[in-house]
Protein backbone atom coordinates (compact mmCIF):
# COMPACT_ATOMS: atom_id res chain seq x y z
CA UNK A 1 0.00 0.00 0.00
CA UNK A 2 0.77 3.45 -1.01
CA UNK A 3 1.92 5.54 2.33
CA UNK A 4 0.11 8.74 2.44
CA UNK A 5 3.44 10.31 2.63
CA UNK A 6 4.60 9.62 -0.80
CA UNK A 7 1.36 11.77 -1.77
CA UNK A 8 1.87 14.27 -4.21
CA UNK A 9 -1.92 15.48 -5.20
CA UNK A 10 -4.84 14.47 -2.76
CA UNK A 11 -8.22 15.58 -3.98
CA UNK A 12 -11.55 14.69 -1.25
CA UNK A 13 -15.03 15.35 -1.97
CA UNK A 14 -14.41 17.60 -5.03
CA UNK A 15 -17.95 18.63 -6.06
CA UNK A 16 -18.34 21.23 -9.07
CA UNK A 17 -21.69 22.64 -10.06
CA UNK A 18 -22.74 24.97 -13.24
CA UNK A 19 -24.77 27.83 -12.64
CA UNK A 20 -27.74 27.26 -15.21
CA UNK A 21 -31.41 29.09 -15.78
CA UNK A 22 -32.88 26.83 -13.41
CA UNK A 23 -30.84 27.27 -10.90
CA UNK A 24 -27.08 24.73 -9.81
CA UNK A 25 -26.44 21.82 -11.22
CA UNK A 26 -24.15 19.06 -10.26
CA UNK A 27 -21.38 17.89 -12.53
CA UNK A 28 -18.96 16.95 -10.47
CA UNK A 29 -20.08 14.84 -7.79
CA UNK A 30 -17.74 14.27 -4.30
CA UNK A 31 -15.08 12.89 -6.39
CA UNK A 32 -11.92 11.57 -4.43
CA UNK A 33 -8.20 10.96 -6.24
CA UNK A 34 -5.23 11.15 -5.64
CA UNK A 35 -1.48 10.90 -7.41
CA UNK A 36 1.38 9.62 -5.64
CA UNK A 37 5.31 10.81 -6.21
CA UNK A 38 6.34 8.90 -9.36
CA UNK A 39 3.30 7.87 -10.38
CA UNK A 40 1.00 7.68 -13.97
CA UNK A 41 -2.55 8.46 -13.30
CA UNK A 42 -4.69 7.46 -16.00
CA UNK A 43 -8.14 8.95 -16.18
CA UNK A 44 -10.59 7.86 -18.47
CA UNK A 45 -14.64 8.18 -19.25
CA UNK A 46 -17.01 9.42 -21.98
CA UNK A 47 -16.88 13.10 -23.39
CA UNK A 48 -18.99 15.08 -20.33
CA UNK A 49 -17.95 12.90 -17.48
CA UNK A 50 -15.98 15.94 -15.96
CA UNK A 51 -12.07 14.89 -16.67
CA UNK A 52 -11.32 17.75 -17.94
CA UNK A 53 -13.32 19.50 -15.00
CA UNK A 54 -11.83 18.22 -12.01
CA UNK A 55 -8.34 18.80 -13.21
CA UNK A 56 -8.95 22.35 -14.77
CA UNK A 57 -10.84 22.75 -11.07
CA UNK A 58 -7.47 22.59 -9.76
CA UNK A 59 -6.08 25.62 -11.27
CA UNK A 60 -8.75 27.86 -10.78
CA UNK A 61 -9.00 27.69 -14.60
CA UNK A 62 -13.01 26.71 -14.88
CA UNK A 63 -15.17 28.84 -17.68
CA UNK A 64 -17.53 31.31 -16.07
CA UNK A 65 -20.45 30.37 -14.69
CA UNK A 66 -18.53 26.85 -13.32
CA UNK A 67 -17.39 26.83 -9.77
CA UNK A 68 -16.26 24.14 -6.95
CA UNK A 69 -18.81 23.90 -4.49
CA UNK A 70 -17.19 22.30 -2.11
CA UNK A 71 -13.56 20.03 -1.85
CA UNK A 72 -10.56 19.54 -0.73
CA UNK A 73 -7.31 19.49 -3.13
CA UNK A 74 -3.84 19.23 -1.93
CA UNK A 75 -0.74 19.29 -3.55
CA UNK A 76 2.28 18.28 -2.10
CA UNK A 77 0.88 19.35 1.47
CA UNK A 78 -0.65 22.73 0.46
CA UNK A 79 -4.23 23.01 -0.29
CA UNK A 80 -4.90 24.43 -3.43
CA UNK A 81 -8.35 25.87 -2.87
CA UNK A 82 -6.77 27.98 -0.09
CA UNK A 83 -4.39 29.76 -1.75
CA UNK A 84 -4.18 33.47 -2.59
CA UNK A 85 -4.47 34.11 -6.78
CA UNK A 86 -0.90 35.52 -6.46
CA UNK A 87 0.48 31.90 -5.20
CA UNK A 88 -1.41 29.81 -7.81
CA UNK A 89 0.43 31.74 -9.88
CA UNK A 90 3.56 30.30 -9.00
CA UNK A 91 2.34 26.72 -8.96
CA UNK A 92 0.90 26.75 -12.43
CA UNK A 93 3.20 26.12 -14.55
CA UNK A 94 6.17 25.84 -12.08
CA UNK A 95 5.54 23.00 -9.90
CA UNK A 96 2.00 21.88 -12.16
CA UNK A 97 2.50 21.81 -15.72
CA UNK A 98 -0.75 21.49 -18.27
CA UNK A 99 -1.03 20.23 -21.49
CA UNK A 100 -4.22 21.61 -23.01
CA UNK A 101 -6.42 19.52 -25.37
CA UNK A 102 -6.52 21.68 -28.01
CA UNK A 103 -3.17 23.19 -29.02
CA UNK A 104 -4.20 25.51 -32.21
CA UNK A 105 -6.87 27.13 -28.87
CA UNK A 106 -4.10 26.84 -26.43
CA UNK A 107 -0.99 28.65 -28.11
CA UNK A 108 -1.22 32.44 -29.26
CA UNK A 109 -1.49 32.31 -32.51
CA UNK A 110 0.32 35.90 -32.91
CA UNK A 111 3.78 35.52 -30.95
CA UNK A 112 6.43 32.69 -31.92
CA UNK A 113 6.95 29.54 -30.67
CA UNK A 114 9.99 30.45 -28.52
CA UNK A 115 8.55 33.57 -27.20
CA UNK A 116 5.76 31.21 -25.53
CA UNK A 117 8.10 28.54 -24.57
CA UNK A 118 10.50 31.03 -22.93
CA UNK A 119 7.32 33.10 -21.11
CA UNK A 120 7.18 30.68 -17.75
CA UNK A 121 11.05 30.31 -17.61
CA UNK A 122 11.29 34.06 -17.31
CA UNK A 123 8.47 33.97 -14.69
CA UNK A 124 9.30 30.74 -12.75
CA UNK A 125 12.68 30.36 -12.82
CA UNK A 126 13.79 34.08 -13.25
CA UNK A 127 15.92 33.43 -15.95
CA UNK A 128 16.90 36.29 -18.66
CA UNK A 129 15.58 36.07 -22.04
CA UNK A 130 18.85 34.98 -23.86
CA UNK A 131 19.22 31.97 -21.28
CA UNK A 132 15.28 31.02 -21.60
CA UNK A 133 15.82 31.45 -25.11
CA UNK A 134 18.78 28.75 -25.09
CA UNK A 135 16.66 26.85 -22.54
CA UNK A 136 13.16 26.80 -25.08
CA UNK A 137 16.00 25.45 -27.75
CA UNK A 138 16.75 22.37 -26.08
CA UNK A 139 13.06 21.88 -24.59
CA UNK A 140 12.30 21.60 -28.56
CA UNK A 141 15.03 19.19 -29.32
CA UNK A 142 13.70 17.17 -25.46
CA UNK A 143 10.40 16.50 -27.39
CA UNK A 144 11.83 15.49 -30.28
CA UNK A 145 10.87 18.31 -33.03
CA UNK A 146 13.62 18.36 -35.54
CA UNK A 147 15.57 21.71 -36.41
CA UNK A 148 14.26 23.65 -33.11
CA UNK A 149 16.91 26.32 -33.75
CA UNK A 150 14.72 27.48 -36.33
CA UNK A 151 11.27 26.34 -35.09
CA UNK A 152 11.61 29.04 -32.11
CA UNK A 153 10.76 31.62 -34.81
CA UNK A 154 8.14 29.88 -36.13
CA UNK A 155 4.21 30.73 -34.93
CA UNK A 156 1.60 27.76 -34.54
CA UNK A 157 0.06 27.76 -37.57
CA UNK A 158 3.32 27.23 -39.15
CA UNK A 159 3.68 24.40 -37.38
CA UNK A 160 2.21 20.35 -38.03
CA UNK A 161 -0.74 19.16 -35.49
CA UNK A 162 1.87 16.75 -34.30
CA UNK A 163 4.39 19.55 -33.36
CA UNK A 164 2.45 21.71 -31.95
CA UNK A 165 0.96 18.93 -29.47
CA UNK A 166 4.92 18.78 -28.49
CA UNK A 167 5.19 22.44 -28.25
CA UNK A 168 2.21 22.36 -25.68
CA UNK A 169 4.17 19.37 -24.17
CA UNK A 170 7.81 21.03 -24.25
CA UNK A 171 5.60 24.19 -22.48
CA UNK A 172 4.19 22.33 -19.55
CA UNK A 173 7.57 20.46 -18.61
CA UNK A 174 9.55 23.75 -19.08
CA UNK A 175 10.22 24.55 -15.38
CA UNK A 176 9.90 20.33 -14.67
CA UNK A 177 6.89 20.29 -12.88
CA UNK A 178 6.50 18.05 -10.37
CA UNK A 179 3.18 17.02 -11.81
CA UNK A 180 2.06 17.13 -15.31
CA UNK A 181 -1.44 17.15 -16.56
CA UNK A 182 -2.26 16.15 -19.82
CA UNK A 183 -5.61 16.71 -21.04
CA UNK A 184 -6.27 14.52 -24.42
CA UNK A 185 -2.74 15.30 -25.65
CA UNK A 186 -3.53 12.84 -28.19
CA UNK A 187 -6.68 14.36 -29.80
CA UNK A 188 -7.49 14.27 -33.70
CA UNK A 189 -3.40 12.83 -33.73
CA UNK A 190 -2.67 9.89 -36.13
CA UNK A 191 -2.24 6.58 -34.68
CA UNK A 192 1.85 6.58 -35.71
CA UNK A 193 1.60 10.39 -33.67
CA UNK A 194 -0.11 9.18 -30.68
CA UNK A 195 2.19 6.49 -30.10
CA UNK A 196 4.87 9.37 -30.39
CA UNK A 197 4.01 11.46 -27.91
CA UNK A 198 2.85 8.20 -25.48
CA UNK A 199 6.21 7.12 -25.87
CA UNK A 200 8.23 10.82 -25.13
CA UNK A 201 5.86 11.38 -22.11
CA UNK A 202 6.89 7.93 -21.10
CA UNK A 203 10.36 8.76 -21.55
CA UNK A 204 10.30 12.15 -19.96
CA UNK A 205 8.88 10.72 -16.51
CA UNK A 206 11.64 8.51 -16.57
CA UNK A 207 14.09 11.41 -16.82
CA UNK A 208 12.61 14.02 -14.52
CA UNK A 209 10.82 11.63 -11.88
CA UNK A 210 7.68 13.30 -12.54
CA UNK A 211 4.22 12.21 -11.81
CA UNK A 212 1.89 12.62 -14.41
CA UNK A 213 -2.48 12.62 -15.07
CA UNK A 214 -3.17 11.47 -18.48
CA UNK A 215 -6.75 12.51 -19.20
CA UNK A 216 -8.58 10.72 -22.24
CA UNK A 217 -11.84 8.42 -23.09
CA UNK A 218 -9.26 5.90 -25.03
CA UNK A 219 -8.72 2.87 -22.76
CA UNK A 220 -6.68 1.20 -25.34
CA UNK A 221 -3.95 4.13 -25.55
CA UNK A 222 -3.14 4.03 -22.19
CA UNK A 223 -2.91 0.22 -21.06
CA UNK A 224 0.67 0.39 -21.31
CA UNK A 225 1.77 3.83 -20.18
CA UNK A 226 -0.32 4.39 -16.97
CA UNK A 227 0.07 2.48 -13.26
CA UNK A 228 -3.38 3.63 -12.44
CA UNK A 229 -6.69 3.91 -13.57
CA UNK A 230 -9.42 6.19 -12.57
CA UNK A 231 -12.95 5.88 -14.45
CA UNK A 232 -15.18 8.74 -14.09
CA UNK A 233 -18.94 8.47 -15.13
CA UNK A 234 -21.60 11.50 -14.59
CA UNK A 235 -18.89 13.31 -12.40
CA UNK A 236 -18.68 10.37 -10.16
CA UNK A 237 -15.54 7.81 -9.91
CA UNK A 238 -17.19 4.50 -10.38
CA UNK A 239 -13.96 2.27 -10.71
CA UNK A 240 -10.16 2.79 -9.09
CA UNK A 241 -7.59 0.30 -9.74
CA UNK A 242 -3.89 -0.42 -10.80
CA UNK A 243 -3.55 -0.68 -14.68
CA UNK A 244 -3.17 -4.44 -14.67
CA UNK A 245 -6.21 -5.82 -11.98
CA UNK A 246 -8.73 -3.02 -14.37
CA UNK A 247 -7.76 -4.62 -17.96
CA UNK A 248 -7.74 -8.07 -16.69
CA UNK A 249 -10.79 -7.78 -14.36
CA UNK A 250 -13.24 -4.79 -14.60
CA UNK A 251 -15.54 -4.53 -11.44
CA UNK A 252 -17.87 -1.92 -13.08
CA UNK A 253 -20.21 -2.63 -15.66
CA UNK A 254 -19.38 1.00 -17.18
CA UNK A 255 -15.86 -0.08 -17.81
CA UNK A 256 -16.00 -3.48 -19.01
CA UNK A 257 -18.47 -1.67 -21.66
CA UNK A 258 -15.59 0.64 -22.48
CA UNK A 259 -13.03 -1.79 -22.54
CA UNK A 260 -15.70 -4.23 -24.55
CA UNK A 261 -15.88 -1.57 -27.00
CA UNK A 262 -12.36 -1.77 -28.45
CA UNK A 263 -11.55 -2.99 -31.50
CA UNK A 264 -9.74 -5.98 -31.59
CA UNK A 265 -7.45 -7.47 -34.46
CA UNK A 266 -9.47 -10.90 -33.86
CA UNK A 267 -12.97 -9.07 -34.64
CA UNK A 268 -14.24 -10.17 -38.17
CA UNK A 269 -14.26 -7.13 -40.76
CA UNK A 270 -18.13 -7.02 -41.20
CA UNK A 271 -18.82 -7.76 -37.76
CA UNK A 272 -20.67 -4.75 -35.24
CA UNK A 273 -18.52 -2.87 -32.64
CA UNK A 274 -19.76 -3.16 -29.41
CA UNK A 275 -21.76 0.16 -27.90
CA UNK A 276 -22.82 0.91 -24.37
CA UNK A 277 -26.68 2.30 -25.10
CA UNK A 278 -28.20 5.72 -24.38
CA UNK A 279 -26.06 8.35 -23.06
CA UNK A 280 -24.82 10.22 -19.85
CA UNK A 281 -27.54 12.42 -18.07
CA UNK A 282 -27.40 15.77 -18.50
CA UNK A 283 -26.61 18.18 -15.20
CA UNK A 284 -29.44 19.05 -13.66
CA UNK A 285 -31.09 15.60 -15.01
CA UNK A 286 -29.32 13.14 -12.94
CA UNK A 287 -31.13 10.37 -11.74
CA UNK A 288 -31.74 9.10 -8.60
CA UNK A 289 -29.76 6.52 -7.42
CA UNK A 290 -26.73 5.34 -9.36
CA UNK A 291 -26.58 7.29 -12.45
CA UNK A 292 -24.78 4.67 -14.58
CA UNK A 293 -28.61 2.58 -13.51
CA UNK A 294 -30.62 3.80 -17.13
CA UNK A 295 -27.82 2.41 -19.15
CA UNK A 296 -26.92 -0.97 -16.74
CA UNK A 297 -27.12 -4.33 -17.84
CA UNK A 298 -27.29 -5.58 -14.01
CA UNK A 299 -29.26 -2.78 -12.91
CA UNK A 300 -31.06 -3.84 -9.64
CA UNK A 301 -33.76 -1.91 -7.65
CA UNK A 302 -31.46 -0.74 -5.45
CA UNK A 303 -29.93 0.85 -8.03
CA UNK A 304 -32.65 3.06 -8.99
CA UNK A 305 -32.99 4.16 -5.53
CA UNK A 306 -29.44 4.93 -4.02
CA UNK A 307 -25.98 5.44 -5.06
CA UNK A 308 -23.43 3.21 -4.05
CA UNK A 309 -20.25 4.12 -2.35
CA UNK A 310 -16.90 3.29 -3.96
CA UNK A 311 -15.48 0.75 -2.11
CA UNK A 312 -12.80 -1.95 -1.94
CA UNK A 313 -13.04 -4.72 -4.54
CA UNK A 314 -12.42 -8.44 -1.71
CA UNK A 315 -9.50 -10.24 -2.49
CA UNK A 316 -8.44 -7.60 -5.08
CA UNK A 317 -5.90 -5.52 -3.60
CA UNK A 318 -6.40 -1.73 -3.69
CA UNK A 319 -8.99 -2.40 -6.57
CA UNK A 320 -12.56 -0.01 -5.32
CA UNK A 321 -15.82 -0.33 -7.49
CA UNK A 322 -19.03 1.41 -6.99
CA UNK A 323 -21.64 -0.79 -7.89
CA UNK A 324 -23.99 -2.85 -6.01
CA UNK A 325 -24.04 -5.90 -8.37
CA UNK A 326 -20.10 -5.84 -7.22
CA UNK A 327 -21.35 -6.04 -3.33
CA UNK A 328 -23.54 -8.57 -4.21
CA UNK A 329 -21.70 -10.72 -6.09
CA UNK A 330 -19.05 -10.82 -3.22
CA UNK A 331 -21.42 -11.37 -0.57
CA UNK A 332 -22.60 -14.94 -2.84
CA UNK A 333 -18.79 -15.92 -2.59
Amino acid sequence: MTKTGNRLLDVKGLTIEIETRNGSAVVVDGIDLHVDKGETLGVVGESGCGKSLTMLSLMRLLPNKIRVAKGEAHFDGRDLQRMSNRELRKVRGGDIGFVFQDPMTSLNPVMRIGDQLAEPLIYHRGMGRQEARKRAVELLRLVGIPGPEERIQAYPHELSGGMRQRVMIAIGLACEPKLLIADEPTTALDVTIQAQIVDLVKDLREKLGMSVVWITHDLALIAGLVDRVVVLYAGTVVEDAPVDALYANPRHPYTRGLLASIPKLSDQPTSRLNSIGGTPPEPGRRPQGCPFAPRCPLAMDICRTHVPKLEPVAAAGHHRAACFAVEKAQEAA
